[in-house]
């Protein structure tokens, strides 16, 4: 028999497109002798919706009229099972309800990516692939992962975390120059795929860069930018038991920082579909041995420090000047799902897909070992009277 896996995109994200091709592919490349495939498009409004057109991406030029073709369902445990359903009892085909044995969020971005989506699928009980809620929330917070990282021995540079408060106020500027020289990045906190990062070498650009990076999140980051720099990232699959780092790749830029339009339009004629996947970038980078080594090994003792689970792509920054190291970022479900970082070391999509799903399976194992629940008759004795424990009299 089939699993059935339910593959969750889209979602109320400013990476929601991006989410969208990432999903395509995969669905494209998994193994369909093994798994049932069952697409579900998060809508912007958080709307679910299922229906065989979502898998191919052309449908996508028009969203209405793919929704059109498609059903409203909802997620519904029923017992120790967990099933898919329409809205108010409507069948597609003959069906009323399919039985999920795992999720696979292919989600890109603030409530998707950051915990909430993960917090959902363990209320209805779902396995699914990828990181936890705990570290899926550190992995989509910058600043809290970098504190982390910092304390855990990584190399990182140094940041300050500002809310809207701070930019209200206007006390931004002076604690910026105090602690750093001009240049600065300037990103929200909690946004991936370069949405809303910008550098700054001057008062008046930290000016632009804060209303750019506040318009997005309520709280930005600002790093100091590494000036003569090359960008590496890795890839890594595994989880807190076992992990292993892919080939390493540097992103080719056509500005100061990777931007949202190096990564997803800028790629080439015919790329849109594409997604990360369509990057111009050098794989392998052109690192020495030691620095490939070094490289894949901070990205390894990263991720399972974070205690991370599934495909996740660490992004590093290089001093050309120095070849010093920082681990800028941590991508917990990354663009494409970084399958072109797999197959030069022979992994193809297929198979680092049935690792993934695998992945999720074996963790939902070793949850069912633990106890969440233990005999207690501590609501024999209420009543509606009741003051509660520390009101009550003794």
């Amino acid at each position: 028999m089939k699993i059935s896996v339910a593959v969750l995109f889209g979602g109320k994200s400013v990476e929601h497109e991006v989410s969208v091709i990432s999903a395509v592919q995969a669905m494209a490349s998994l193994d369909q002798e093994r798994y049932a495939i069952v697409p579900v498009y998060i809508a912007k409004n958080n709307e679910m919706w299922h229906g065989e057109a979502l898998t191919r991406m052309e449908a996508y030029t028009d969203i209405p009229a793919l929704l059109k073709t498609c059903q409203r369902v909802g997620f519904h445990v029923r017992g120790t099972r967990t099933f898919l359903e329409a809205e108010g009892g409507k069948a597609w085909g003959k069906k009323t309800s399919i039985l999920i044995d795992v999720a696979f969020p292919i989600v890109h971005g603030t409530n998707v990516e950051d915990g909430a989506l993960q917090g959902f699928l363990e209320t209805v009980n779902l396995p699914y692939v990828g990181p936890n809620v705990l570290a899926s929330a550190v992995g989509m917070d910058k600043f809290t992962m970098k504190v982390m990282l910092d304390r855990g021995g990584f190399p990182v540079l140094d940041g300050l975390r500002f809310s809207m408060a701070d930019w209200r106020a206007e006390t931004i500027r002076a604690r910026v120059e105090q602690e750093f020289a001009y240049p600065v990045i300037v990103k929200p906190v909690n946004l991936g795929s370069s949405v809303g990062i910008s550098k700054a070498v001057n008062a008046e650009e930290l000016r632009d860069s804060l209303d750019l990076a506040f318009s997005f999140a309520r709280h930005v980051l600002v790093e100091p930018a590494v000036v003569d720099l090359r960008e590496i990232n890795c890839s890594v699959v595994g989880d807190a038991d076992s992990a292993e780092a892919s080939e390493c790749e540097e992103p080719v830029m056509t500005d100061a920082i990777l931007s949202y339009e190096d990564k997803y339009v800028s790629a080439g004629k015919g790329s849109a579909g594409k997604g990360m996947a369509s990057l111009k970038r050098r794989i392998p980078a052109d690192l020495t041995p030691e620095q490939r080594e070094h490289v894949r090994s901070l990205a390894v003792g990263a991720f399972r420090y974070l205690d991370l689970c599934g495909v996740t792509r660490v992004d590093f920054l290089m001093d050309t000047t120095t070849s010093q190291i920082w681990i800028n970022e941590v991508n917990t479900i990354p663009g494409s799902l970084s399958f072109y970082l797999w197959e030069p070391v022979g992994v193809s999509y297929p198979d680092l897909l049935d690792r993934l799903i695998g992945l999720a399976l074996k963790r939902q194992r070793a949850a069912e070992d633990l106890t969440y629940a233990f005999d207690t008759n501590i609501l024999a004795g209420a009543s509606l009277g009741m003051k509660g424990a520390k009101g009550a009299k003794r």
